[in-house]
């Protein structure tokens, strides 16, 4: 098969664009519930708002067949509760992560994604995806059930992070979606949401879209709206070419979603959260290379010379077995579970890992490089479940490492994966196929859109869903469920609203905005240009560690990157014009995070959040959220307690709350 790359260096011709152009040509549409972003999360959105009887629309940047972070499949599903073998409550398990996270997470989110992630699954089972070992191949292994033949991973005991065969999710869904009728509007970038009158602060009415295929424009009315766009996958470093493979993030997530809803005069938070960007390209494939982390933990790591490095359990104390790596600690209630979205886990809910020591053990010379992972080691049931099983539905392994590894005649039998050879302090934690730790590169998590019990936003008419543009949300369970439910509140909402009325001044000031890089000279710079302009100056003006002065610095070169480079930037053609507004996003994100960043005056251990010019490590006194929002185009930012999810106009009690607002009759 010939690559574009291969084509381009051959010396032929640049082909002609291959789909009809109609710039400036309008489409209008019209419905009850819009979906921006067609992920797990809007995917399941669409299905739950069309079930409750909504006319329902999706608009993906991509093919929603199969776009998205987790549009290649899963091999975990998280947190669900209430299937019939877990010991954990809601309550437990949406406790274990807020006071894991000190309060800096959603209880909103976590406690309707741990009432419903179940009931969420089941759906997905019914829609034709595997949940269950119904040809028991696993028949008598200890993460089995044999009566119910669900199978668990990280805490066999309480039994709630199930294993599944999830490599066609998206597929089933998109499958779901046709059957119910539901207009899909594939190839479509959002870029901007219509307002009541246009002003910003006011009832979302609508969005409008561009085809980056064909370049027409799209305006999208709507009695309801929906953002479930993703992350933020190239705020922080662009390299395409390396990240093409290196990273778990969609890069196509440029942070639309955010942007637009910070435009629209919507309120986020934590948007100064971030973390090492250890997933940014410049470490391997995604489960590539040795490690004991998430789908390969439990797994034995050994050093070059065959020595075993020890485990110890959730409070440090040393583990003998591979049996106790997969149970709980004495004195520990359960285990939560890596990949659910928090950076921060108490003990008490923390799962077995490598030695914290390792990176001290190596400069000493006890452990020598290179690192293996061993899964001759295990009992045969676990290497057949994680090498067969897990690698083999995970969404980002079961081509690129599952089938190639094993073409190339891999044997989890006999053979070891080899970890990276790093410098001994990246060894810090056993994802170590993530390359090593950066600090001038940040990947954002964690902070999005402020929603209230329905998960609407503080815009009317426009709800939140999925990992990352809800605020406090995680993992790929977690994005069905919000989407699920958030569905069932936008059509609920929908019947009670007139048709929207849209501003046309509004449309004609995005229009002239959305195309001005396709009628500015050809000599202006391309979309790859301003988007690693936009990564370099987050990198040297909001990494690891900030002051006042470096943030503004920050917000000065962005906004001379908007008057002038951006400006005057060319696309030639509508996969350029989509590439250009996605840096357009960038640079309305990067803006906020600044802004969020110097909100915030004191350092948090919890947000990663390093201030010089205030290093007090956590004072109580900003033990709270700033929600942030612009308001006549300034920024403004309040004051939020942790627990205003459990505050007036709110009742004191989760159950509560869900029950008064979960709506699960028809």
């Amino acid at each position: 098969m010939t690559t574009w790359h291969d084509y381009i260096q051959s010396g032929k011709p640049v082909p002609e664009w291959p789909y009809p152009v109609n710039y400036d040509k309008e489409n209008e549409i019209e419905c009850d519930v819009l979906i921006i972003g067609g992920g797990v999360a809007g995917c399941h959105a669409a299905i739950s708002a069309a079930r409750y009887g909504a006319r329902v629309v999706v608009a993906d940047r991509g093919n929603a067949k199969r776009s998205g972070a987790g549009g290649a499949g899963v091999d975990h599903w998280h947190g669900a509760v209430t299937n019939p073998c877990s010991r954990v409550t809601p309550l437990d398990y949406t406790l274990a992560c807020y006071k894991s996270m000190r309060g800096f997470t959603s209880g909103i989110a976590r406690y309707i994604i741990c009432k419903e992630r179940w009931d969420t699954l089941l759906e997905m089972e019914e829609m034709g995806v595997q949940i269950r070992d119904i040809h028991d191949e696993f028949k008598g292994a200890p993460f089995r059930d044999d009566r119910t033949k669900l199978m668990f991973a990280y805490d066999y005991v309480n039994r709630h992070v199930i294993r599944v065969w999830g490599y066609n999710m998206k597929p089933a869904l998109y499958a779901e979606m046709k059957k119910l009728g539901i207009g899909i509007f594939n190839r479509i970038m959002i870029t901007s949401l219509l307002t009541e009158g246009g002003k910003q602060g006011a009832k979302v009415v609508g969005a409008t879209g561009l085809n980056t295929r064909t370049g027409e424009f799209y305006i999208f009315k709507s009695k309801a709206t929906i953002i479930s766009t993703g992350g933020i996958g190239r705020l922080g470093s662009f390299a395409p070419e390396l990240t093409a493979t290196g990273s778990m993030s969609d890069l196509n997530n440029a942070g639309n979603g955010h942007a637009i809803a910070w435009r629209a005069g919507a309120e986020l938070v934590l948007m100064e959260q971030s973390g090492p960007a250890r997933l940014s390209g410049f470490g391997y494939a995604p489960y590539s290379m040795g490690n004991a982390h998430n789908t390969y933990h439990g797994v034995s790591i050994v050093d070059t010379e065959g020595k075993e490095v020890p485990w110890v359990d959730a409070f440090d104390h040393p583990i003998k077995t591979i049996e106790e790596r997969f149970s709980v600690a004495p004195g520990q209630p359960f285990q939560l579970g890596a990949g659910i979205g928090i950076g921060h886990y108490l003990p008490e809910y923390r799962s077995p890992e490598l030695i914290h020591d390792l990176p001290e053990r190596i400069r000493k010379g006890e452990f020598k490089l290179p690192l293996y992972a061993d899964l001759t080691r295990l009992p045969e049931y676990e290497r057949r479940c994680i090498w067969g099983m897990m690698v083999g539905n995970e969404g980002k392994t079961r081509i690129p490492i599952y089938d190639r590894f094993s073409k190339a005649g891999f044997d989890p039998d006999q053979d070891l994966l080899q970890a990276p050879v790093m410098s001994p302090e990246n060894y810090y934690h056993p994802n170590f196929w993530g390359g090593p730790m950066m600090t001038h590169l940040r990947s954002l998590g964690g902070g999005g859109m402020l929603v209230d019990w329905d998960l609407r936003t503080s815009l009317e008419g426009l709800y939140a869903a999925g990992g990352s543009p809800l605020f406090g949300s995680g993992c790929h369970g977690e994005s069905h469920t919000t989407g699920r439910y958030a569905g069932r509140q936008a059509a609920i909402y929908a019947r009670t609203v007139s048709d929207p009325s849209v501003s046309r001044k509004q449309v004609e000031a995005e229009k002239a905005r959305v195309y001005a890089p396709v009628r500015n000279p050809v000599d202006g710079i391309g979309w790859k240009e301003l988007n690693y302009a936009i990564a370099k100056v987050m990198q040297d003006y909001c990494g690891r560690y900030k002051n006042e002065m470096t943030l503004n610095l920050g917000l000065r070169l962005l906004r001379e990157l908007r008057d002038n480079e951006a400006a005057s930037a060319y696309a030639a053609n509508p996969h350029e014009l989509g590439r250009m507004l996605e840096c357009y996003a960038l640079l309305d994100v990067g803006e906020l995070v600044l802004h969020a960043s110097l909100a915030r005056k004191a350092s948090n251990s919890i947000l990663d959040f390093h201030r010089l010019d205030f290093p007090t490590m956590d004072p109580p006194e900003w033990e709270k959220l700033l929600p942030i929002r612009l308001e006549d185009d300034k920024v403004k930012v309040r004051e939020l307690p942790l627990d205003f999810h459990l505050k007036p106009p709110f009742k004191a009690d989760y159950e509560e709350n869900y029950r008064e607002h979960c709506r699960l009759t028809k």
